[in-house]
């Protein structure tokens, strides 16, 4: 489906930042995502100078729901002093969850229901639990429901080793229930199908890290971060904890395929990082924006979703990017810069082939011609999710963000952000300045 047809929205991006990314088990791990979700709104609002009751809705991308705040969107739109009479919307599309949340305020507000939409993404991979087998229930049940030490001895007595084997939930949600394939594998498809060595992942992943790196350096994502406060110590987080200036191909290449140990190319190298970090976006409705003298980052003109394959999901930004041009009849050579999530090395060349392709396009999308070629200077010129890490939620969120503050360095008119998603799904949304 598309979303919205494009040339007729006024959704301006007034503002936002992010959290710094870090991987999991790190600098974030005692941060819960919530507090990870506040931090980003509260200052996204106290940057573009807005009061938290002008907002009509809060909207919130986040993908491992937890348990102790089933709505996250609610909990971290109040602790970042939303009022109460503002109601708040979690959104759930896997990887895309973030850029759903910008793409669901935009279309709100350009069908006239809103005038200002806090968007966000959100997730903390560290904190997905463990998952211990559903029978192991029965005797935990009878030992909370003893009276006595002798009923609580015997309930603990009908524990079998089995029940002390938990699995990993992280593990368990990357695997695909539609194609049975762990996610890795799906990119091992792509890999096989595009002919895409090894070779050209590891450069592809050391191509992310020195980019990532070389824009911390110069202060590219000064504007976007804020400095957060995890745990009880006040020692700040203000950088990523993720990209690696020192990153070689020699040691790319030391490490073995995680996915496919046989015959695989993928590896923990090529791939993205699993880590923590929130992201927020202030939409408001363009007249609004200009009557308050606000200078926005940029407009939203289209966001537009697509369905193929679950074995080769990781061809989704294709699917969806050729909806989102048709929609808005712009041709691939009018985008002046993109951003497609590194979920893996191998994925994102795909896509690039794909597009570039006419068999595949005539094929697959029906088109008389391919979609056209990327200029690999014009694709993830900060560095992408292989160096930056992906935390599920928030990564479309981060995407949308980072292009707009490129689009602005680099006086573009046109950029596309894109991912792929679990499920067989992709998303693409289409930003503009003027």
């Amino acid at each position: 489906m598309v979303a919205w047809n494009t040339r007729k929205s006024s959704v301006a991006v007034v503002g936002g930042v992010r959290t710094p990314f870090a991987k999991m088990g790190t600098a974030l791990r005692e941060m819960h995502v919530t507090e990870l979700a506040r931090s980003a709104m509260q200052e996204t609002l106290y940057r573009v100078g807005c009061r938290a009751d002008q907002i009509d809705e809060v909207i919130m991308g986040n993908v491992v729901l937890p348990a102790d705040a089933a709505n996250p969107a609610r909990v971290a739109a109040m602790r970042a002093g939303v009022p109460a009479s503002v109601p708040a919307l979690t959104v759930q599309r896997n990887c895309a969850s973030g850029m759903e949340a910008v793409g669901q305020g935009a279309a709100q507000i350009r069908g006239g229901r809103s005038k200002l939409i806090l968007a966000a993404g959100a997730e903390s991979m560290s904190n997905i639990p463990l998952l211990f087998p559903q029978e192991a229930m029965t005797p935990f049940g009878a030992m909370l429901k003893a009276k006595t030490v002798k009923q609580k001895l015997g309930a603990a007595a009908t524990f079998r080793p089995r029940h002390f084997a938990p699995k990993s939930a992280l593990e368990q949600g990357l695997t695909d229930p539609l194609c049975r394939m762990i996610m890795g594998k799906t990119a091992e498809v792509l890999a096989h199908e595009f002919g895409i060595t090894r070779a050209e992942q590891d450069e592809f992943a050391l191509e992310s890290h020195r980019r990532a790196s070389e824009a911390i350096a110069a202060g590219r994502f000064d504007e976007q971060l804020i400095a957060v406060y995890p745990g009880k110590k006040p020692k700040a987080v203000s950088t990523d904890v993720g990209p690696r200036a020192e990153q070689s191909i020699a040691s790319l290449a030391k490490l073995r395929p995680l996915f496919d140990k046989r015959d695989g190319s993928v590896t923990v190298g090529n791939a993205c990082q699993v880590t923590d970090g929130a992201a927020a976006l202030l939409l408001e409705e363009g007249a609004l924006a200009k009557a308050q003298g606000r200078e926005p980052l940029g407009y939203i003109r289209g966001y537009a979703t697509a369905g193929l394959d679950p074995h080769r999901m990781g061809l989704g930004p294709v699917y969806a990017i050729d909806r989102l041009l048709a929609a808005s009849k712009l041709d691939l050579s009018d985008i002046g810069l993109f951003e497609i999530n590194e979920a893996f090395a191998a994925q994102v060349i795909a896509c690039t082939r794909a597009m570039a392709s006419d068999t595949f396009c005539r094929e697959r999308l029906g088109r008389a011609s391919a979609l056209g070629e990327i200029d690999p200077d014009r694709l993830n010129v900060c560095g992408g999710a292989i160096a930056l890490g992906h935390p599920v939620g928030a990564t479309g969120a981060r995407i949308v963000l980072n292009l707009l503050h490129d689009m602005r360095r680099l006086d573009v008119k046109f950029g596309v952000a894109a991912l792929c998603v679990a499920g067989g799904l992709g998303a693409a949304i289409l930003l503009e300045r003027s």
